[in-house]
C-alpha cells in the first residue's frame, strides 16, 4: 500500500488560503500571495525535496486549474525538474463539478472521494496532495494520509479558511524529523499519522511530580 503526503503552508494563527498569489482564491481575502516575501532557498529546498518519490499528484479543482494553466509551459530554468515531473505523472483531481481535463494524464475522481482516495493508495507509491484546502480538510477528517508537511510562517493574518476547518476529528500525530527554519522563519514540521485519540491527564495529580 502506497501512502498520501500532504505539503500545506500556513501562517501561526494556522491559515492556509491563497499562499501562492492574490488571484489564487479571490473570494473576498485581503492577503493573498502572503506566502511570497517568506520564501527562501531553504524553504525552496525543502519544498522541491517533498516531492522526491512521487508517482502521483492529487489535487483540488482550484489548485488543478492554477497548475495546468503554468506547468505545462515549463520546460528549463528554475522550475524545469519540478515541470518534468509534474508533466510526467498522473494528475487526479477531486470536483464537485467538470474541470477542464486538458493537462495530459489528468482525470476526475470518482464521487466518493474517501473510496477513490483509497484505491490511489492502492495504485501508486507515493500521492502527493498540494494546497487544497477543502480536499486536505476531507483527508484530515477522514484520517486519509500518512505524511503531513506543514511550513508555518511567522505572521498572523487573522482572517482566511484555516487549515484544521469545522468539522475536524481528535488525531494524534508524530513528529517525524526535528522542525527545520529558513532565513525568514518559516518553519518545516513534518508528521506522521499515529494511532488512537489524544488522550487527556492531570498535571497535578501526584504520579507527575507537581
Amino acid at each position: 500500500m502506497g501512502q498520501i503526503h500532504i505539503e500545506l503552508f500556513a501562517t501561526l494563527d494556522l491559515v492556509g488560503q491563497a499562499p501562492g498569489g492574490p488571484d489564487e482564491d479571490p473570494e473576498g481575502f485581503p492577503f493573498g500571495g502572503w506566502q511570497a516575501p517568506l520564501l527562501d532557498e531553504v524553504s525552496g529546498a525543502q519544498i522541491g525535496a517533498a516531492y522526491e518519490g512521487t508517482d502521483a499528484l492529487l489535487l483540488g479543482r482550484r489548485t488543478y486549474d492554477i497548475f495546468a494553466s503554468y506547468w505545462p509551459h515549463q520546460s528549463g530554468g528554475e522550475d524545469g525538474e519540478m515541470a518534468a515531473l509534474f508533466n510526467g505523472i498522473p494528475k487526479y483531481v477531486a470536483s464537485r463539478g467538470r474541470p477542464d481535463l486538458t493537462w495530459a494524464g489528468s482525470s476526475q475522481l470518482a464521487p466518493d472521494l474517501p473510496a477513490a482516495v483509497r484505491e490511489l493508495r492502492d495504485r501508486h507509491e507515493q500521492v502527493t496532495v498540494v494546497g487544497s484546502l477543502d480536499l486536505v480538510q476531507t483527508l484530515l477528517r477522514e484520517k486519509l494520509f500518512d505524511r503531513l508537511d506543514l511550513w508555518v510562517h511567522p505572521i498572523v493574518l487573522g482572517v482566511g479558511k484555516q487549515v484544521f476547518g469545522g468539522g475536524a476529528v481528535p488525531t494524534n500525530l508524530t513528529l517525524l524529523e526535528p522542525p527545520a527554519a529558513g532565513t525568514t522563519g518559516a518553519v518545516l514540521l513534518r508528521y506522521g499519522l499515529a494511532d488512537g485519540v489524544p488522550a487527556t491527564g492531570d498535571m497535578g495529580a501526584p504520579d507527575r511530580g507537581v
